[in-house]
């Protein structure tokens, strides 16, 4: 009998490590964030909502508590690459925002090798113009809309915010996104020396067109851009050179390099078990309330 007892539990714990190992790590990380308690003053209000022509679909996270006025909204970006990653398994991000009182939009979008630059941006973009259009049934206000993104993300972002050809063609006015927040994003990264950026964007006629440093403007919406010492995936002069640019051009930009943090780090941090690596929730709410 306790040999059984004891296989039962050894196929048990054999069955969890399974499951572990086939989930992804952000997806893990959503597990472990609302085990931990996160985001627990809120909710996904809507899960899978259908928007752009290409199946695409996204949630929306809001708080708890309705709040007596319309409510900032974030349309967050994950990262992958290009080439993986779900809406889904960035809940984290979702309830740490609205936990912070915004409303927040996480889209899905077409990958590579489905497509190729610019079908992601393209996606991105009908996200933006469904927020505005949609935002507010959510308690969300349609006037007051930032994006945020993480690596792959951060770059959809910041090209959605500083080249207008994408938000124009969604018919959405570029003075729609008020703010903007990159997470260890590449905005400077030609010529393509990576696997990932070469499959995504080398296929484009106009390569230097994929780049957000190439589309810097001083009308562009303030900007927070943060990156970290030990990022080997998005070396840091990708943040520092876009700032640099910027700045140059009188645009209001700030910026953050955690040191110490990896390339995972910065978007890690903003779960609740791992806010203690870095205060880039904190930092990216007090932009935000700022800047909107």
């Amino acid at each position: 009998m306790k040999w059984l007892v004891a296989s039962g539990a050894l196929v048990t714990l054999l069955a969890v490590g399974a499951a572990i190992a086939f989930t992804s790590p952000p997806r893990l990380l959503s597990i472990i964030d609302r085990i931990a308690g996160g985001g627990a003053d809120a909710e996904r209000a809507g899960t899978a909502i259908a928007f752009g022509n290409h199946g695409q679909t996204l949630d929306v996270w809001v708080p708890e508590q309705p709040g007596d006025a319309a409510r900032p909204v974030i349309v967050f970006f994950y990262g992958g690459g290009w080439v993986k990653g779900d809406r889904d398994a960035y809940a984290f991000a979702g309830r740490a925002f609205a936990d912070r009182g915004f409303v927040v939009v996480i889209p899905d979008y077409r990958k590579v090798p489905d497509v190729r630059f610019p079908a992601f941006i393209e996606d991105g973009a009908a996200a933006v113009r469904w927020t505005r259009n949609n935002v507010a049934r959510f308690g969300g206000d349609p006037e007051r809309i930032a994006l945020a993104g993480h690596s792959a993300g951060a770059h959809t972002a910041v090209t959605l915010a500083l080249d207008p050809r994408w938000l124009e063609a969604a018919e959405v006015g570029p003075d729609t996104v008020k703010a903007v927040i990159g997470l260890s994003g590449p905005y400077d990264f030609y010529p393509f020396d990576k696997k990932r950026s070469i499959d995504a964007m080398s296929r484009w006629p106009e390569p230097r067109d994929t780049q957000p440093i190439e589309w810097a403007r001083a009308a562009a919406p303030p900007m927070l851009l943060i990156t970290s010492s030990e990022d080997t995936v998005v070396r840091p002069y990708n943040t520092e050179n876009l700032a640099a640019k910027l700045r140059g051009l009188g645009a209001p930009v700030e910026t953050e390099n955690y040191e110490g943090l990896s390339h995972e780090d910065v978007v890690v941090a903003l779960s609740k078990p791992f806010r203690g690596k870095a205060p880039v929730l904190d930092r990216s709410v007090t932009f935000l309330d700022r800047a909107m």
